[in-house]
């Protein structure tokens, strides 16, 4: 019995790398991740105006800053226009990663603490940029709903991106109270608090029964952020037992994320971290807003979150122009 011959399998070939390497066009790969932190300093500038309004100092150097965290916020939503323009299909794709649906979600909400930033100066111009930003949410939301859809089961998973994704609209509440549209920020908490509601209680089971992967424990401190944009929606509509209803349980959370810091944190800086920002500034502005001791408490806080946000936002930011943002968040390239 003849044997067969013996086939010799070749190694498989691949091209050759191109050289020199090819460079994306400008802004083709501009990160999402970028927005959460956006949305940090943007609430810091905010908070730190409510602060020392409080205290009935000058808050030149904090008006000053701001305007130059709009003049970054309109660099950033430009460059990531730029991209979808070039081709829209990037937006769903980015959808489907973690870094990118927050930082989509982060995108529109930082326009509307832009538009916050902006009422003393532009009311007419802040009033225009928040509706904007709450239809371009509103569509968000639904390619988000929309990729949920299609996908697999297993990537339905609840997550603290969903508080951003579908309760985000909350934070349009801020300016709305600025301007006097009281009917609109009434609207945007019964709408949004019972969504929040549930991925709090879904969140908590989940948490209960397995461990998150130590590299997506920061987004956990997104939790808070509802709990702060409640507090201050309210207090802003003069309904201070929910307000401070909303303040406890915002501190109920605080306490777990401190105590879970080193837990949170166990693997290292990640563009994640932006997580922490933006919560962190929300809930300082809900305590200044109390009063009392409460706000004393916030002052203070907000002193704690000047000391940890811009430091948090700049290790982000310098990712940004080398391309090790894009890279470590999976950015779709247009």
């Amino acid at each position: 019995m003849t044997q067969a011959p013996k086939i010799e399998r070749r190694p498989k070939a691949f091209p050759p790398p191109e050289f020199p390497p090819r460079k994306p066009k400008l802004f083709a790969k501009t990160p999402p991740a970028i927005f959460p932190v956006v949305l940090g300093l943007l609430g810091l500038g905010l908070t730190l105006r409510k602060g020392l309004a409080v205290l009935g100092l000058p808050g030149g150097v904090v008006e000053a800053a701001s305007g130059a965290l709009l003049a970054f916020w309109a660099f950033a939503t430009l460059a990531l226009l730029a991209k979808i323009a070039r081709r829209p299909g990037v937006v769903a794709e980015d959808l489907r990663v973690l870094p990118g649906r927050a930082g989509m979600a982060a995108s529109s909400m930082s326009a509307m603490l832009a538009a916050a930033v902006l009422v003393p100066y532009a009311p007419g111009l802040a009033y225009g940029l928040m509706a904007l930003a709450l239809v371009a949410h509103a569509l968000l939301a639904g390619l988000v709903i929309w990729g949920l859809w299609q996908a697999p089961a297993e990537q339905r998973v609840v997550s603290p991106v969903w508080h951003v994704s579908f309760a985000g609209f909350i934070v349009a509440g801020i300016p709305a109270l600025a301007l006097g549209q009281t009917g609109l920020a009434q609207g945007l908490l019964w709408a949004t608090l019972p969504v929040a509601a549930l991925i709090w209680g879904i969140s908590l089971a989940q948490l209960i029964a397995r461990i998150p992967p130590a590299p997506l424990r920061p987004l956990l401190a997104i939790h808070l952020s509802p709990a702060a944009l409640f507090c201050i929606v309210a207090a802003g509509l003069e309904q201070p037992l929910l307000a401070q209803s909303f303040a406890a349980f915002g501190a109920v959370i605080l306490l777990a994320l401190i105590v879970a810091a080193r837990w949170l944190t166990q693997t290292g800086f990640s563009a994640l971290w932006g997580s922490f920002t933006f919560p962190l500034a929300a809930y300082a502005s809900a305590l200044i807003g109390l009063g009392g001791p409460v706000g004393q408490a916030g002052l203070v806080l907000a002193v704690i979150a000047l000391g940890v946000i811009p430091p948090i936002a700049w290790t982000v930011i310098k990712l940004w122009p080398t391309g090790k943002l894009a890279a470590k968040t999976n950015a779709a390239e247009a």
